[in-house]
């Protein structure tokens, strides 16, 4: 993205997610409201767009996802943006296939501790760190591009790409 860097996006990102958990309002309305500031930029606002409205679409099978990897953590005592965190990630991970999963994953961990508590980068880590083995190890993950598995596409069986 030219001129806006990736990190500022998915902070607008986690900002608009946290807006639509808390207030119930229309994603629409969250992205008008949340992402003023990008609309001249048009990649970056259609790719902070595209991952709010994937992480939302997909939340149920994400919130899955991150429960099976928090066994002996009650789902609902994860903090709230902890767990946006965790959705806009995991979301990365399985539909957004150009995207390294270290990229996801560092970018979720610095954004855990910019914006929630004092060990949230630790737990978005591990949760994170478990989630990608089990994707790899079960077939669910499929990246392509530079800079991905060696430069080689791998296809797992997962939709390539968001759907």
């Amino acid at each position: 993205m030219k001129g806006i860097r990736r990190r500022i996006v998915r902070e607008k990102v986690v900002q608009a997610l946290y807006a639509h958990e808390i207030t119930d309002d229309p994603l629409e309305h969250v992205i008008e409201c949340i992402f003023k500031g990008l609309v001249k930029n048009r990649e970056a606002f259609e790719f902070s767009k595209l991952l709010v409205y994937e992480t939302v679409k997909h939340e149920a099978e994400i919130d899955t996802i991150i429960s099976g990897k928090v066994a002996n953590w009650d789902f609902s005592r994860i903090a709230m943006l902890d767990r946006l965190i965790l959705r806009m990630a995991i979301c990365e991970l399985l539909y957004f296939k150009e995207i390294p999963p270290k990229v996801s994953m560092d970018e979720a961990i610095e954004l855990a501790k910019l914006f929630s508590t004092e060990k949230s980068g630790q737990f978005v880590n591990g949760v994170l760190d478990a989630v990608f083995e089990s994707l790899k190890q079960t077939g669910h993950l499929t990246k392509a591009g530079r800079g991905l598995w060696g430069g080689k596409e791998e296809r797992t069986g997962r939709p390539a790409g968001p759907s």
